[in-house]
């Protein structure tokens, strides 16, 4: 059976999967997943061990493929965090693994047997998926927005990603909406992760509810519950998105915008305030579509997975 290599690597783990490719992926056919694997990334040894790691995760998969499937896998698609280089296939930069400038895509090709090797931006491979056979799939141009640790974008146009002209196009989260606010990761002052991500959510309401172990999810189920003081924790995170989403769909006019990320699996307790927080403050903009992902953690390694599909695909129309 055809099928490619489809790894998604984070700060702290891994996730692989084995991917069919004998019909095209499609809204009505998905990529069948035949096998799926995690492993740590093993941070804690330095960042040439996540690199080996990721190496030898992949080569453990292409000999799990060649066993179970009589051949081994046509191409390998790889995600991964921080600032990417897709055109030189370099992972450029991730303060949580510790690397820089790591030429990962020629490492796992040599590993692999010279096997074509795609690298992707983890944000933005998980939006292809989301694009192509998500909650996006009937939108012909896309905002991705996940919500976590911190908040990233992707935008999709026409099925393919933005990447920019420096790799760094969709990062929403450091659109300035709170400007003398709090201090950014990135040195900027009021940026939006700082404000509306999941973690700043639960580092909010771990403030003033007094429990320091707080959680995004515990302040979801606060709002819930009817507390005063977590519906306004939420809603100040929830200004704070839409004041973000609104300077995105004016530069972009992006027919759908989706929600990913822990903080999106408050549904309705998200979905209704953001709608409206975004409706009041449209003025000419067309209002797109505001829905959550489809594809959940398994976004990345799907949209891994796509990544070298492309790859074959292109091979065999060259």
């Amino acid at each position: 059976m055809r099928h490619v290599i489809a790894l998604d690597v984070g700060g702290t783990g891994m996730k692989a999967a084995l991917v069919g490719v004998d019909t095209a992926p499609s809204k009505e056919a998905p990529p069948a997943l035949l096998y799926e694997a995690r492993r740590p990334t093993g941070r804690e040894h330095g960042p040439d061990a996540v690199v080996e790691a990721i190496l030898g995760f992949a080569a453990e998969l292409r000999d799990i493929g060649a066993a179970r499937f009589g051949t081994a896998a046509g191409a390998a698609g790889v995600a991964v965090p921080g600032i990417v280089d897709e055109r030189s296939g370099t992972a450029v930069y991730a303060a949580n693994l510790g690397w820089r400038d790591v030429p990962l895509r020629a490492l796992l090709s040599e590993r692999l047997g010279e096997v074509p090797v795609a690298l992707g931006h983890d944000v933005r491979t998980g939006g292809l998926a989301e694009g192509r056979i998500g909650a996006g799939r009937d939108a012909d141009r896309f905002l991705f927005v996940p919500l976590g640790t911190g908040i990233a974008g992707a935008i999709g146009i026409g099925g393919r990603i933005e990447a920019g002209a420096h790799g760094s196009a969709g990062e929403i989260g450091h659109i300035v909406v709170r400007p003398g606010g709090r201090v950014c990761g990135c040195g900027q002052r009021g940026c939006l992760e700082t404000l509306a991500s999941a973690a700043a959510v639960g580092r909010d309401w771990a403030a003033v509810c007094g429990d320091p172990g707080a959680s995004a999810a515990d302040a979801a189920k606060a709002v819930e519950s009817g507390d005063a003081r977590a519906r306004a924790v939420w809603q100040d995170a929830v200004d704070a998105l839409a004041d973000g989403l609104v300077t995105g769909l004016t530069l972009l006019d992006p027919r759908t915008v989706i929600i990913g990320g822990g903080l999106a699996e408050a549904g309705d307790t998200l979905f209704v305030p953001l709608r409206e927080a975004v409706r009041r403050r449209v003025t000419f903009q067309r209002l797109p579509s505001i829905v959550p992902a489809a594809l959940g953690d398994a976004a990345g390694c799907l949209g891994a997975g796509l990544l070298a599909w492309d790859l074959l695909s292109t091979e065999v129309t060259a």
